[in-house]
């Protein structure tokens, strides 16, 4: 990972930023460093765009071994969000390119926007919103109503974005559980929040919400089975990534009521397509993908994307790797 007297490549392969000037102004101090963009959506254009590329730095471009087996001079892929599921991590390693995310730039955003839901779903806000354009002043409508204090919110994941919920909302009276293999009793007892295996977090739940990084063990972890086993009065939050929750067994226990109801900002197919029975639901609340917006947020994490790139381009190990390349001799 020497220095070079080359001229060093950035390529981005898409973007939906306004600008690259953050990018350009931490990249220029870089000498001999170029940084070009596009808007590549097949794997050949990715190719194609960043073949001769140092680094390169993606959003939802697909980078498969496909693509990695094209990128002949690349040291780092590095992803504008905290999820790595577009990137073929494996891959990456094996030709020796690091992969980095950036963990901590909207945590505060994300976890307000799950803590968002569950009051929404909690109180039925849209429902009493609409009701109330459509000229009805009617509590009776939304019944029945739950009060949350006593109830249990429970976590799928104890990272750093549920361990924000948990303390955002440990003044709301409810028991806050979280199944986490990962994580230590030790530091969930920090947090007020006590750990339990995966059947006890179905089964006690009132508010499920959901923070597990998308990857072969959890793509629809939640199932019809799942459902079935959580409580008929409680509803499912999802904030992390779409593919962890079955969409089409969602809908069937939504539609047979098995669970109550459903707080989700990210689905399986983006954009939700218009025929998607969840769209109809008076039960079902959906955002668009947007729980980790802010203008602070996004002016981060262009920086901290940036700055990934800088380390690697130096030298550097990058700050936030999610992999360990096996780099050849010399390398």
């Amino acid at each position: 990972m020497g220095e070079t007297n080359r001229e060093k490549k950035v390529v981005i392969s898409d973007y939906y930023y306004e600008n690259l000037d953050l990018e350009r102004r931490v990249l220029s101090e870089i000498q001999d460093t170029e940084l070009f963009d596009y808007h590549c959506k097949t794997e050949d254009e990715v190719i194609e765009a960043a073949g001769d590329a140092d680094v390169l730095i993606v959003q939802f471009s697909p980078v498969t071994r496909y693509v990695i087996e094209g990128l002949k001079r690349c040291r780092l892929i590095v992803r504008y969000a905290i999820g790595v599921d577009n990137i073929d991590v494996e891959a990456a390693s094996e030709h020796g390119i690091y992969v980095a995310n950036v963990p901590d730039y909207s945590l505060d955003e994300v976890s307000n926007h799950a803590i968002a839901l569950l009051m929404a779903c909690a109180k039925k806000l849209p429902a009493l919103a609409a009701s109330v354009k459509e000229g009805k002043w009617d509590y009776s409508l939304i019944k029945p109503l739950y009060r949350m204090e006593g109830q249990v919110l429970g976590l799928a994941g104890l990272g750093r974005i549920p361990a924000l919920v948990a303390r955002k909302m440990s003044g709301f009276g409810m028991r806050i559980i979280a199944y986490d293999p990962y994580i230590p009793e030790e530091t969930a007892a920090k947090l007020g929040v006590d750990l339990v295996d995966f059947e006890t977090l179905l089964s006690e739940s009132d508010y499920l919400s959901v923070h597990c990084p998308l990857g072969p063990e959890t793509r629809h972890l939640f199932d019809f089975d799942k459902f079935k086993k959580m409580k008929k009065t409680s509803f499912i939050i999802n904030t992390a990534r779409g593919g962890v929750v079955c969409e089409k067994d969602l809908i069937r226990a939504l539609r047979e009521g098995e669970i109550a109801g459903a707080g989700l900002d990210v689905c399986e197919k983006e954009p939700i397509e218009p025929d998607n029975p969840l769209l109809q639901m008076e039960n079902v609340i959906i955002t668009p993908h947007v729980a980790w917006y802010s203008e602070e947020a996004v002016k981060s994490l262009q920086k901290k994307v940036a700055e990934e790139a800088a380390r690697v381009l130096r030298g550097e190990k990058p700050l936030h790797p999610v992999n360990q390349p096996k780099f050849r001799e010399g390398d």
